[in-house]
């Protein structure tokens, strides 16, 4: 059977042909090694892929009781919760958690972010950055540390050694659609989050094919974006377009797109939900006390941090991915659409 457990100094050593001590040295950048025994030791550390464990070589249990959280450096609101989540259960049952951020979403810079993680010897990592090409990248460079990812994903590799745990962003979508369909909407348009991030490519699937089922024709309006003054832009024109009779519900695909397109709606003089219903997505803090208050799909952060930290430090060999459904919260942002 092939060992899972990482290499370690003492495999150097037998692969160089060298002592352990000869291995240490080398780590340490000692000056009293001959030039053809360094490379040959460090040949072996990377045809091994040794890492040195700081944290281990310190504690007698070589555990380190410390897991890293690779997150993206923007101020998302979704990833943002879902650190904050992750960090308070994995603090309950006594770990530490070490934050690595993403400046940049290309290999160099997610392996880099990666391999920081590992040399603090981290004992797991969990990724917060649900974009399909940093994923896609995770897999490929995927260490033996064990790596738990929050993420939407429906294409997850069969050879993964990844585990994902997700709100099913599909169901969220539906829920949201069919609310106004459910209102008597029948001309809904979807303000769609930036291409690339699962989340908004699942809710705007979920979207367009709830429109279809009810045999109406969806339409999408890219944001280029998560803010608010994306949310905004988009707002302005469809106002025109509510003005002359056009959508009578939107659906945003976050809380924050809703707050911009509440602001273009009053500025053109519309009101919400006589004129135009709203619904967004995440229920962010504050959400109940915008005006009109926003119905919104729930995201369960709380309960995703404690499902991400725990499929991280109990795995269960039969589960590669972990679903949580999301909560439909209906509020004063939707109603039935007024005769026209």
């Amino acid at each position: 059977m092939t060992s899972t457990r990482p290499p370690s100094m003492a495999d150097v050593a037998a692969r160089a042909g060298v002592s352990h001590q000869t291995v240490s040295r080398v780590l340490n950048a000692h000056a009293y090694v001959r030039p053809e025994t360094r490379e040959r030791v460090q040949a072996a550390i990377e045809e091994l892929g040794y890492r040195p464990n700081r944290a281990a070589r310190a504690l007698a249990t070589a555990r380190t009781k410390t897991v890293g959280v690779l997150v993206t450096n923007a101020t998302f609101f979704g990833p943002a919760s879902t650190a904050f989540a992750i960090e308070a259960a994995a603090r309950a049952e006594g770990y530490f958690v070490s934050i690595g951020s993403l400046p940049a979403y290309d290999p160099q810079t997610v392996r880099a972010a990666l391999d920081q993680l590992i040399d603090q010897g981290v004992e797991g990592i969990l990724v917060v950055v649900p974009q399909r090409e940093v994923m896609d990248l995770v897999e490929l460079v995927a260490p033996t540390t064990p790596v738990v990812a929050v993420a939407a994903r429906a294409d997850i590799p069969a050879d993964s050694r990844i585990r994902y745990v997700e709100v099913d962003q599909a169901l969220g979508g539906a829920l949201a659609t069919r609310h106004l369909l459910d209102q008597g909407h029948r001309r809904v348009v979807h303000v769609a989050g930036p291409a690339g991030w699962y989340d908004a490519d699942e809710r705007a699937g979920a979207y367009t094919r709830t429109m279809g089922e009810a045999g109406l024709e969806s339409r999408l309006v890219p944001a280029g974006g998560w803010a608010a003054a994306d949310g905004y832009e988009v707002g302005r024109a469809l106002a025109a377009e509510v003005a002359s009779g056009g959508p009578t519900a939107v659906f945003a695909a976050n809380d924050t797109l809703a707050m911009g397109l509440l602001r273009a709606f009053w500025e053109a003089g519309l009101r919400v939900p006589d004129d135009v219903s709203l619904v967004g997505f995440d229920d962010i803090d504050g959400s109940e006390f915008l005006v009109p208050a926003l119905t919104t799909v729930r995201q369960p952060f709380d309960e995703i941090g404690r499902a991400a930290t725990h499929a991280l430090l109990w795995p269960d060999a039969a589960q590669v991915a972990v679903v949580i459904p999301p909560v439909l919260v209906v509020r004063d942002s939707t109603a039935a659409p007024a005769p026209r």
